[in-house]
């Protein structure tokens, strides 16, 4: 019988294989950083190498490469080759890459819990309330509704409250009194400390909470959140007290001629009502979410000179960087370092090099990227979103011969400031629909259309997805109204049906 050979041999290949380039990848998260991530990166590489700093705003100094600090002929880059291939350097990415940058978030904000819990402790309650109310708003979601039964709320406090009192029983039992009566004090007050709460309890405490501001908080359901607001205005005996309390239902779904005949008053009055309702908050805590401000800053800016649209780059805040002289000339007297010193000024100086070089190429290709997308969408500079024309990221890549994913780095987070207003990069990228003249338009451009003819469409006769299919052919657009039915949901609005007024 034969068996496996177990010898170890050794031998030689000749192959061909693609050595990884680290920069490569930090290239790559240069390109991807908004503008205010970049600042502060480059300031941490001003604080980092001495190699670097800051140039005069009015100086424009051009970088020589340094050859006696040159030790790595792999850090001489060729950028439009990394470009064009979409930075495919080859081999594991994961030994290099580098850490994601974040945008900051606001700390030690004041979300709705907390604004609920405050005005709960501003209140005269026992310890035992204080407890269930703190469960109670434990459940509140983030619009300010329950999220639960109040039976669930219950369950919850009262395990909770089991377990409590099974730890203090123990400590009871062990504990030594000086006589008889003051046992049974102790006792009285344990039992009542550590009762099961009811949902008598329960009911009493949600509404207690529900007087708390915002109104219409802690309420079960959207009807309840109405009611609530309602009472608060002093409403309470009003018509759309009423029709809330007994004909919602039918409210929610606009039928005005139903509730009107049931409660034999005109339609327009039911109309009315149900705008005085429209006012009311149907999310009430959302008005206290925890969602820090975003500042946008542009990365780029579009202005209308002598009737042309010309691109410039708004990196006036970005440190400019430049070689320091004085660290040069340690440089170029390196033979009076050996060992890590060598090396430490070598590294620290390849890399100002390189990043001098990648910071312009990151502005030269953010320009050409940005200069094509005004030649194309010209149209929507002069005439607005509705003449937007369909766009694609490979069309860009094609056209400035870079790879696709080059470009969608190049467009992720970035703002753009136009004589139209800030916009991001990526609002100019959208599908298309043909026309019957033979050009494309976008379908950001055929929902603003969808827009412009409801907000202009009479109210008593509201357009129906067909209607608008029609008017959109008119205009030379094939659209199928299951089309304009989604873009309509997409945009919040309702059907004709629920738009119809009296």
């Amino acid at each position: 019988m034969s068996g496996f050979n177990t010898r170890l041999i050794q031998s030689a290949h000749l192959r061909q294989e693609m050595k990884i380039n680290p920069r490569l990848y930090q290239a790559m998260e240069l390109l991807y950083m908004p503008l205010l991530d970049l600042q502060q990166h480059l300031k941490q590489e001003l604080a980092e190498n001495p190699f670097l700093e800051m140039a005069e705003a009015d100086v424009q100094e051009e970088v020589e490469l340094d050859e006696e600090g040159k030790d790595d002929p792999a850090d001489d880059i060729d950028w439009e080759e990394i470009l064009l291939d979409g930075f495919d350097a080859g081999g594991r990415k994961q030994q290099f890459e580098q850490k994601e940058y974040f945008q900051p978030t606001a700390v030690e904000t004041k979300d709705l819990e907390d604004f609920l819990l405050e005005q709960l402790h501003y209140l005269d309650l026992s310890e035992r309330e204080i407890r269930l109310g703190e469960e109670i708003i434990g459940n509140v979601n983030d619009d300010g509704s329950l999220s639960c039964a109040l039976e669930a709320v219950l369950y919850g406090v009262n395990t909770w409250l089991a377990e409590v009192r099974a730890v203090a029983l123990e400590r009871l039992e062990t504990t030594e009194f000086e006589d008889e009566a003051e046992r049974i004090e102790e006792v009285k007050e344990f039992e009542a400390l550590f009762k099961a709460y009811e949902l008598v309890e329960a009911e009493e405490m949600l509404g207690t909470i529900q007087t708390f501001d915002p109104p219409g908080v802690a309420a079960r359901d959207l009807r309840e959140s109405i009611l609530i607001q309602l009472e608060r205005k002093d409403m309470v005996d009003s018509l759309p007290a009423a029709l809330v309390e007994e004909h919602f239902n039918d409210l929610i779904n606009h039928r005005w001629a139903e509730i009107a005949k049931a409660r034999g008053i005109t339609p327009l009055e039911v109309q009315d009502a149900a705008d005085e309702i429209a006012k009311l908050d149907p999310k009430p805590g959302l008005r206290y979410a925890s969602d820090p401000e975003r500042y946008v800053i542009p990365d780029l800016i579009v202005e209308k000179i002598d009737g042309e649209y010309l691109v410039f780059a708004n990196d006036t805040s970005l440190p400019r960087l430049r070689l320091s002289r004085a660290y040069r000339e340690v440089a170029r007297e390196k033979g009076k370092f050996t060992g890590e010193n060598k090396d430490f000024i070598s590294s620290k100086l390849n890399s100002a090099n390189w990043m001098i070089q990648a910071i312009e190429q990151r502005r030269q290709t953010m320009l050409k990227v940005m200069s094509f997308i005004v030649d194309r969408q010209r149209a929507f500079f002069e005439k607005g979103v509705q003449h937007l024309r369909p766009l694609t990221l490979r069309e860009v890549a094609e056209h400035i011969e870079m790879h696709e994913s080059t470009v969608s780095r190049v467009t992720n987070d970035k703002y753009v400031q136009t004589p139209r207003g800030v916009f991001s990069l990526k609002f100019f990228f959208s599908s298309g629909l043909s026309t019957t003249s033979g050009e494309d338009i976008s379908a950001r451009g055929v929902k603003a259309k969808i827009q412009t003819l409801v907000d202009e469409e009479d109210q008593k006769r509201p357009l129906t997805d067909q209607a608008i299919v029609n008017l959109l052919k008119a205009e030379g657009v094939n659209i199928a109204r299951r089309t304009v039915a989604k873009y309509r949901d997409q945009l919040g609005i309702l059907p004709a049906r629920m738009r119809k007024r009296v």
